[in-house]
């Protein structure tokens, strides 16, 4: 799965990892839905992070369409809200049962 996370690149993150990022993910709406910014910061720094040491950098130029896409670091509780609202449910998709 390709995730790229907005102004810092691609990384191909293989499905073996897929389950804890939807943990992780978890985790930021539980934060999101407090409004906790401590706990949104925290949160959103252990997905992106975890993202980074699970996937492999792709190239800067590098055509490979992205799975999905994941805010940085800096981005804000409201406008992570937005773009769950454009993707549903939660950052990270769930795996097909």
């Amino acid at each position: 799965m390709i995730m790229r996370v907005m102004g810092e690149g691609q990384f191909e993150v293989g499905e073996t990892h897929l389950n804890r990022l939807n943990e992780l993910d978890e985790e930021l709406l539980t934060a999101l839905e407090s409004g906790d910014e401590e706990h949104f910061r925290r949160s959103l720094g252990e997905l992106l992070g975890a993202v980074k040491e699970y996937g492999t950098p792709l190239p800067d130029d590098s055509l490979e369409p992205s799975d999905l896409i994941l805010p940085d670091a800096e981005a804000t509780i409201d406008q992570v809200r937005q773009l769950l609202r454009a993707e549903g449910d939660g950052l990270i998709p769930g795996i097909p049962e």
